[in-house]
């Protein structure tokens, strides 16, 4: 990892002391301290997005294609000197090499995430989206083994539980950036450094999201 606890206290200061935009401290945070790379998205208002694109299918959640990636390990001035290019630009982390993510409901995830919380497992940070899901980090690989995984579990249908994984080749909206021009995403778990690095296993997670997801599903 490129900074320590005391180099996150060192980037968010010199934001303050130097006046640079608050998403430089975040794509710094990320690169730096939690090893992710990032990559500048577009935004939207009013349905319309930035990438210019009036037939964009996705308007402001979707990266910037000539933007070019910030890799793990940037510093807060290699952060700052990207970012400038781009400003204004929302944070979007590419999925499949320090993570993959499962998805869900938000209601379904919060509930999992107490249950999941009151066993004991180990948990990566899970995110909030302004669309009603909630995005848990696991270890790459989750994604194309969810439907096996789940198979074992029981269940052959993971769409009937609102349920996906998301791997290589899709992005994720990272807090505290607007998504779709609906709001900014939120940390329900924010990162720490015992977990992000090695995020946990989506087997040891799956019962538990696929049990409450089903459930929720059920009384709906």
């Amino acid at each position: 990892m490129g900074f320590t606890i005391g180099g996150i206290r060192e980037i968010r200061s010199g934001t303050r002391r130097r006046g640079r935009p608050s998403e430089c401290t975040t794509v710094a945070e990320f690169t730096g301290l939690w090893g992710w790379d990032v990559v500048p998205g577009a935004r939207a208002a009013a349905g319309v997005c930035s990438c210019g694109r009036a037939d964009c299918r996705a308007p402001g959640a979707h990266p910037l294609e000539f933007a070019p990636q910030t890799p793990a390990g940037a510093t807060l001035d290699e952060a700052t000197r990207a970012w400038a290019e781009f400003p204004g630009a929302s944070v979007m982390l590419p999925v499949g090499r320090a993570f993959d993510v499962i998805e869900v409901s938000e209601p379904a995830g919060r509930r999992a995430l107490v249950r999941l919380e009151r066993m004991g497992l180990p948990l990566g940070p899970v995110t909030a989206t302004p669309e009603g899901r909630a995005q848990f980090f696991v270890a790459p690989g989750a994604a194309a083994e969810l439907p096996r995984l789940l198979y074992r579990l029981g269940w052959d249908d993971p769409a009937a539980l609102d349920l996906r994984g998301l791997g290589p080749g899709t992005h994720i909206t990272a807090p505290p950036s607007d998504r779709g021009g609906l709001g900014p995403v939120r940390w329900l778990r924010p990162p720490v450094l015992d977990t992000t690095a090695r995020p946990p296993a989506a087997r040891l997670l799956l019962g538990t999201l696929a049990y409450v997801a089903h459930r929720s599903r059920a009384r709906a």
